[in-house]
């Protein structure tokens, strides 16, 4: 008993700051499109843009992830928080989700990259896929900042 209370608390004291942003009003919103194919391991890919303080800023999206099987269409949408710079947007993201698509449906994910930058992201698919585990996604902006923007 003591144990399995030890791991719950642990898991919630590290998913806290992710769960706390659900109720905070967004600083960006994203819109994103690509695809995905697996078999144990997968590969995503993608692009899509930020709105951030009313200007857009297209960027690309590539991950790995495990225990992934299938093929995917994925389009979605999310809110990015913790986002006080353009320039922290960029970066590696961790993920904790998991969702399951058969034939049309979707998932929710919440990533953070080590600038602490929070994104939520519901996408819908198309196709056969599912998820178990968390998963990894490189984030670069397309366009280089200019220098106002760092």
């Amino acid at each position: 008993m003591k144990r399995v209370s030890r791991a719950v608390l642990a898991s919630i004291a590290l998913l806290a700051p992710t769960i706390a942003t659900f109720a905070a009003t967004p600083d960006a919103t994203i819109t994103l499109s690509g695809g995905s194919v697996a078999a144990g391991i997968g590969y995503t890919w993608g692009e899509g843009t930020l709105l951030f303080q009313g200007k857009s800023y297209p960027f690309n999206l590539k991950g790995l992830s495990v225990l992934d099987i299938g093929v995917a269409r994925i389009d979605g949408r999310g809110e990015v928080y913790n986002l006080k710079n353009v320039a922290d947007f960029p970066g590696t993201y961790v993920a904790a989700g998991a969702g399951a698509t058969i034939a049309g449906g979707g998932s929710v994910m919440a990533m953070q990259n080590h600038n602490g930058v929070i994104m939520h992201v519901h996408s819908t698919t198309a196709g056969l896929k599912l998820n178990l585990s968390p998963a990894g996604v490189v984030v670069t902006l397309k366009a280089p900042l200019d220098v106002s923007q760092r």
